[in-house]
């Protein structure tokens, strides 16, 4: 094994959260006259921390989000992982690989502790991420594309950055992990290969990963 510690991103890597919660986002920002396709959202918000959508959407129009819209925007997502969210294939694969070899791994994610759990619970990788391997940008000042959350990921699970590698499908997320100085593998499933081109290896499927680490 070439790493002392696997991070794994959350949304898009371990759950297949991407689709449902940008086509939500999309429609809920359209609702409230901010006009936004799926496209749209996966572009500017895939990756992100809720902040980087009021940000955005105050930038661009002058508006302020309401104030429920977190938790407006959270109850449609969590709703629609309990009908339709699955794992991504694969994982649960190299997920008993890394447990089997005694290999230590973490997720660090830029949605909240409530998101990251209710989609665990939901695809049962509840059994492979206890609470001691669990981090969000909720405990950092900063998310994704600040290298933060790696940093305070890899502190926690007592490892130095170099001997990090990141799991990430997003262009913010691949972003984060090289300003935190971790090697970063990009998964194009859902991403087009061109926009993750600074992850130092790029894989399009989930059964790949465990030969890449070792």
């Amino acid at each position: 094994m070439r790493y002392d510690l696997v991070i794994f991103d959350n949304d898009g890597v371990l759950v297949d959260s991407e689709p449902l919660s940008n086509r939500l986002l999309a429609g809920y920002l359209t609702e409230l006259g901010h006009p936004t396709s799926y496209e749209d959202s996966i572009r500017d918000y895939m990756g992100s921390a809720m902040h980087r959508v009021h940000d955005l959407v105050l930038e661009r129009t002058g508006r302020r989000l309401p104030e429920d819209f977190d938790d407006v925007f959270h109850a449609r997502v969590f709703a629609a992982f309990e009908r339709e969210l699955r794992p991504v294939p694969g994982v649960t694969d190299v997920l008993e690989k890394l447990a089997a070899d005694g290999v230590p791994y973490c997720v660090a994610s830029s949605g909240s502790h409530e998101r990251i759990r209710v989609g665990h619970r939901t695809t049962g990788l509840d059994r492979w991420f206890t609470d001691e391997r669990i981090f969000s940008s909720e405990d950092v000042g900063r998310g994704k594309s600040a290298p933060d959350l790696f940093l305070y990921a890899a502190e926690r699970m007592g490892v130095t950055p170099g001997r990090c590698v990141v799991v990430e499908d997003s262009p913010l997320g691949v972003q984060a992990a090289v300003a935190a100085g971790m090697d970063v593998y990009g998964f194009t499933a859902m991403t087009p290969a061109e926009r993750l081109a600074d992850a130092g290896q790029l894989f399009n499927r989930m059964q790949e990963l465990t030969g890449l680490l070792m």
